[in-house]
């Protein structure tokens, strides 16, 4: 259901869904940045985009998109891989910082939940519930192999260049090609495939 829906019928489960996704995709971006930053690139700093603030990471047609459709983007962090000395390294790392970032906002809001002995009922553990779920799904999404997405770009790391090259080909045409395969269903399997991974994970850091 598209978030635009979901405001005329609930505007409170509107709330509750739509701010921790704003900001589970606004952590994911700043992470990029901030081990780009890290590993040698000052551009995304240079660019004020080391920022929580909303209005430096939204894009307009990722958020019409999101309304609309429950499937949306934020602007990435702008990313300068030649001022990063081991471009493979820099790849693998500031790729995987968003997935990362997801992945560990899942587990303090999971440990959040655990140590306060929320009851499982109330609003707050509604607000953790969706926490949890926005930010496995988004870690998992991210995990698939098809540019733009951050599996891609980690893979382009790891594989031949003949193969970085394909990808890299392939990255305008990315979007269409996830929006096409998410509506299908056809990347549904392998979603599944990485939340049950990241679960488990979480599961085995947090019994």
């Amino acid at each position: 259901m598209g978030l635009l829906k979901l405001l005329t019928k609930d505007p409170l489960s509107f709330a509750l869904v739509a701010i921790p996704l704003l900001f589970s995709v606004i952590i994911h971006e700043v992470a990029h940045g901030w081990v780009a930053y890290r590993m040698g690139d000052p551009t995304a700093k240079w660019l004020g985009r080391l920022s929580l603030n909303p209005l430096k990471h939204l894009d307009p047609i990722g958020t019409l998109m999101l309304f609309l459709a429950g499937f949306g983007w934020a602007r990435p962090v702008p990313i300068n891989f030649n001022n990063i000395s081991d471009k493979r390294r820099g790849l693998i790392f500031v790729s995987s910082a968003g997935i990362v970032a997801n992945i560990l906002f899942a587990f303090v809001a999971l440990l959040f939940f655990k140590l306060f002995s929320i009851p499982s009922s109330g609003m707050v553990a509604i607000l953790v519930y969706y926490v949890v779920q926005i930010n496995i799904t988004l870690a998992a999404l991210n995990l698939i192999p098809i540019p733009p997405l951050d599996g891609s770009k980690i893979m382009m790391g790891i594989v031949p260049e003949r193969t970085r090259y394909f990808l890299a080909r392939l990255e305008p045409y990315g979007f269409f090609i996830i929006i096409g395969f998410l509506y299908l269903g056809i990347l549904d399997p392998l979603i599944g495939l990485f939340r049950w991974i990241i679960v488990t994970l979480i599961g085995i850091l947090l019994p």
